[in-house]
């Protein structure tokens, strides 16, 4: 650790000539020994992730007193300490694991949660956790012929508290799998199948609940180039996007996507492919939750450029994307950049252009922390190895939710810094309750009238928002009545109902009428079912309860009489499903339903002259009118 700090005093003067000479904010802040990308150290994907203590933490692949990797942490001003190596039991890691390939992902819990390539009872891998003082957990051990294994990435922790991630290998094909990790590590594998993905990427969890993701290969026998899937927490996987890579003047949409999507603040997702677009150096696309894909840059556009993005994209609090190139910028070494919504690009920084000590090749994703400074690693440098460097912007300190959506009276985790001088947290304006429990770490619970929107701490000196939109979860607890026809009014009480935008009935978008944050009235619409639950929708989601009952209504018949065997065409609302009808009490043995609106039936032998009645799954609906039974 000396000889390093020894090493990087040597090389300010120059580092610092180099920052200034491309007017950049770079700072290198340590150098990793011995882990360039030769000795497979710090390389893709091997995120980085801002602990409770506002440290940062990631794996290295092979160093450690045993060269198995291991867990670290690093501080913002380039303090590194290992707290965890692997196999320290030998070979073949039966117990810990063995080559962490992916970094780690914080979790709920306060645990840094990631996965090894190597080791584990069956030799194929691990889920581990652990402790920022270093006390690792093995939560699970992949198993060829069971289930999965070989994972590349840490798995994310997902806002219903599972764990979710990717594996390279499946025991029933080779395209690799989606799988959802209980805490307890009970795991549920969902395979691809090449033609909804092959060697899939950490997926992002978005605004609905769904997983976004993209795989490097597959899609289609013609081009393999790669899909972005979506997948919902059941494992239901679908593709959004098939790539055609670089094809002709006209088709070069992108070829393997390797880095994980990031949602921005329009709801959008935004990728790099690491080849294709118009140069064949790869792209950075924008898609929709519904598919709709745009591309927005291809790399090797101007002189200088960043070519071959490895890593994924990181969102800037000002809405714009940041992200590294592997190779190009202005000596070929990899290059630093700062792209628009809407496709503007612009080169913030360029490695190894005075001298290689500041690192080269950077291939994982730079962190956002909250102190408003992004960090990252690089594969390499002229002195053997990778560098830990930062990057200063200009964007200002805020706070990040690591639970960001809830019901009220859920209890939110954030991170920032400064939060020991707290005076307040806010939900879109309405205060909360909150638990400063440290510098860098608070909780806060989300007070009843919360909307979904804007998080905000203010301290005694400053006022920081939320890094995203908090999603307060509706809750519906009852409604009255709980059957009728169409056209009745339902009053619905719940929890958080504010901002609702839709409400369905029996399957049917409803007309409503908000009351207040408790109580909505709606409408039972025409086409309404017997049997779905009332849904409503807000802008923090979707709340449904029970099972509402559409009563059959009559409000016409013709002819209004007839002998037996005459055919009557009855109207009104709700016949389908229709399970009788009758003529003054007289079962009709032929009846069919041929709208939700129309039951045709033939009066039947016996009838009398009276009322006609239908009956559904929902009740009877009788007519107000007899009908004349002549002969």
């Amino acid at each position: 650790m000396k000889h390093h700090g020894t090493v990087l005093s040597l090389l300010a003067g120059a580092l610092l000539f180099v920052a200034a000479a491309n007017a950049q904010t770079y700072k290198m802040l340590y150098t990793y020994p011995n882990t360039d990308v030769n000795d497979s150290g710090i390389t893709y994907p091997s995120v980085l992730s801002q602990g409770q203590d506002g440290d940062l933490y990631s794996t290295i692949q092979t160093n450690g007193t045993t060269n198995y990797g291991t867990v670290y942490k690093m501080t913002t001003g380039g303090a590194y300490s290992a707290i965890y190596t692997f196999c320290t039991e030998a070979a073949p890691c039966t117990l810990s694991g063995g080559y962490p390939t992916g970094g780690v992902t914080l979790g709920f819990d306060g645990n840094l949660w990631g996965t090894t390539s190597g080791g584990g009872k069956d030799a194929a891998g691990t889920v581990f956790k652990i402790t920022p003082a270093g006390a690792l957990t093995k939560v699970y051990d992949f198993t060829n012929g069971k289930d999965d294994s070989a994972p590349t990435y840490p798995p994310l922790q997902g806002q219903d508290g599972n764990m979710y991630g990717v594996s390279e290998a499946q025991y029933n094909t080779q395209y690799g799998s989606l799988f959802k990790l209980t805490t307890k590590g009970a795991i549920s594998p969902h395979p691809f199948d090449y033609t909804n993905g092959d060697s899939p990427n950490l997926p992002a969890q978005g605004n609905d609940g769904n997983f976004y993701g993209t795989a490097q290969y597959g899609g289609d026998a013609t081009c393999r180039c790669g899909v972005v899937y979506k997948a919902t927490a059941g494992g239901t996987i679908t593709v959004l996007h098939k790539f055609t890579g670089y094809v002709s003047s006209t088709v070069y949409d992108g070829y393997r996507p390797l880095g994980i999507l990031v949602q921005d603040s329009d709801g959008n997702f935004y990728g790099t492919t690491y080849q294709g677009g118009k140069f064949n150096y790869g792209t950075v696309f924008k898609i929709t939750p519904a598919g709709t894909y745009t591309l927005l840059y291809s790399f090797g556009s101007v002189t200088g450029d960043g070519l071959l993005p490895i890593a994924a994209l990181t969102v800037g609090t000002d809405g714009n994307l940041y992200g590294t190139a592997s190779k190009g910028g202005k000596a070929g070494y990899g290059a630093l950049y700062e792209i628009t919504t809407a496709g503007k690009e612009k080169l913030l920084y360029s490695f190894c252009v005075v001298a290689c000590t500041d690192g080269f090749v950077p291939t994982t994703p730079m962190v956002l922390h909250t102190d408003g400074i992004f960090y990252g690693n690089t594969a390499g440098n002229s002195l053997g190895g990778s560098v830990f460097y930062s990057l200063k912007t200009g964007l200002k300190p805020f706070v990040k939710l690591v639970t960001w959506s809830a019901k009220v009276g859920g209890t939110v985790e954030i991170l920032g810094q400064g939060f020991t001088s707290a005076t307040g947290v806010t939900f879109d304006g309405v205060a909360a309750k909150f638990d400063n429990i440290s510098d860098t770490y608070m909780t806060a619970v989300v007070p009843a009238g919360a909307k979904t929107g804007v998080v905000t701490v203010k301290t005694f000196t400053s006022t920081m928002a939320g890094d995203r939109t908090f999603l307060v979860v509706p809750q519906i607890t009852g409604f009255t009545p709980t059957s009728g026809r169409v056209g009745t009014l339902v009053t619905i009480t719940g929890v958080s109902l504010t901002q609702t935008t839709a409400v369905t009935i029996g399957g049917k978008a409803a007309a409503f009428t908000v009351k207040s944050d408790t109580q909505v009235t709606a409408t039972v619409p025409a086409g309404a079912k017997t049997g779905a639950a009332i849904s409503i929708t807000t802008a923090g989601g979707t709340a449904s309860f029970g099972k509402f009952v559409v009563v059959p209504e009559i409000t016409s018949f013709s002819p209004p009489s007839g002998p037996v065997g005459t055919s009557v065409t009855i109207t009104g609302n709700s016949f389908t499903g229709t399970t009788k009808v009758t003529f003054g009490g007289v079962a009709a043995t032929s009846y069919k339903a041929i709208s939700d609106t129309q039951v045709d039936a033939l009066v039947p032998a016996g009838a009398a002259t009276g009322t006609i009645a239908v009956t559904t799954a929902g009740g009877t609906g009788t007519s107000a009118g007899k009908f004349t039974v002549t002969h």
